[in-house]
């Protein structure tokens, strides 16, 4: 399973969980037609050069398309035909087409639902999907325990926790008993427009938890084609990327490429997960990290886009607008 010349695509430890993902993750939200239509045979097909490249992760939630992800990666993974041991599958629960809901009741109904859609025993991560719009108070003390409870029945390995603002994360860990949160999904805050990440690290590494870290592109800012009329970034900050951008075109250089080989470079972050919806997409990604892993990053380009985008580097939007 390594890519076309034969690098494998480096596998990294999540936190104490045992589980080595594949550091490009594949994110499943395209798969339900969340970004334009996907077929299901594209689909199966996408998945499949996936895997043969060495991706063995795959994210998903009931939110995507409402549920349409989860149905159609389920089909897809089924048409591998490989051990379940040879794929990991992380699901989300808590927030879905009609809304968010972290009750106990309905994030265990959530896993039968999810479970069914994936044609799955198990999934190796449910993870409570942006938390912030829910009471954080009731994530430690009525979502997680119910997750646990997931955990000892078998339907669940671990329990991660997603969302935009990285308090949100300190907030729980501080609050439950140490090694009940097992990973933490951060999007957006791990590229190089925006590392802030970088500094919560060491604290997630202390609590034993591992880091996946989402949207290398900064929900398609760091693209030739710029983002999405809904992004929620400042104009100066949409002015500064698409400079940014416009530089490294100027230069021969593609600055999806560049952000993608960014993220992925910090190995205390275990993938960066990015969603895909064609062979092509994939193959782009997974030759960016063995690009990177052979060659290394183009530093000198990296640092003179850092210049054009030092003065908007602090800035940060409103959660919630699109998906973790």
């Amino acid at each position: 399973m390594a890519a076309a010349n034969s690098i494998p695509l480096e596998l990294r430890p999540l936190g104490n969980t045992g589980l080595k993902l594949s550091s490009v993750g594949f994110g499943a939200s395209p798969l339900g037609n969340v970004f334009g239509p996907v077929s299901e045979s594209d689909a199966i097909a996408t998945v499949r050069q996936a895997f043969r490249l060495g991706i063995n992760f795959f994210d998903t939630s009931p939110y995507y398309g409402g549920t349409l992800s989860e149905k159609v990666l389920g089909i897809a993974l089924k048409a591998l035909e490989v051990p379940r041991n040879e794929y990991i599958v992380a699901t989300k629960c808590g927030r879905y087409m009609d809304g968010f809901d972290f009750s106990a009741e309905r994030v265990t109904r959530s896993i039968d639902e999810s479970l069914e859609r994936l044609q799955l025993d198990y999934v190796d991560i449910l993870q409570c999907h942006d938390i912030e719009f829910g009471s954080l108070d009731q994530i430690v003390n009525e979502t997680i325990p119910a997750l646990l409870k997931l955990k000892e029945a078998g339907k669940i390995r671990f329990i991660g926790i997603t969302g935009l603002p990285l308090e949100i994360f300190t907030y729980v860990l501080d609050r439950v008993p140490p090694r009940t949160v097992d990973v933490v999904l951060s999007y957006c805050h791990y590229g190089i427009n925006d590392s802030t990440l970088e500094d919560l690290l060491p604290y997630l590494k202390s609590k034993g938890v591992g880091v996946i870290s989402a949207s290398p592109l900064s929900m398609g800012l760091l693209t030739e084609n710029g983002p999405p009329e809904w992004h929620p970034a400042s104009p100066e900050l949409k002015a500064a990327c698409k400079a940014a951008a416009a530089y490294c075109k100027e230069k021969g250089r593609n600055i999806s490429k560049l952000a993608m080989q960014y993220s992925l470079s910090n190995k205390d972050i275990s993938t960066i997960l990015v969603g895909m919806n064609s062979i092509q997409q994939v193959d782009e990604n997974v030759a960016a990290a063995v690009e990177l892993a052979t060659i290394g990053k183009d530093e000198k380009t990296l640092s003179e886009i850092d210049d054009i985008l030092k003065p908007v580097k602090t800035q940060t939007w409103p959660s919630g607008i699109q998906q973790s």
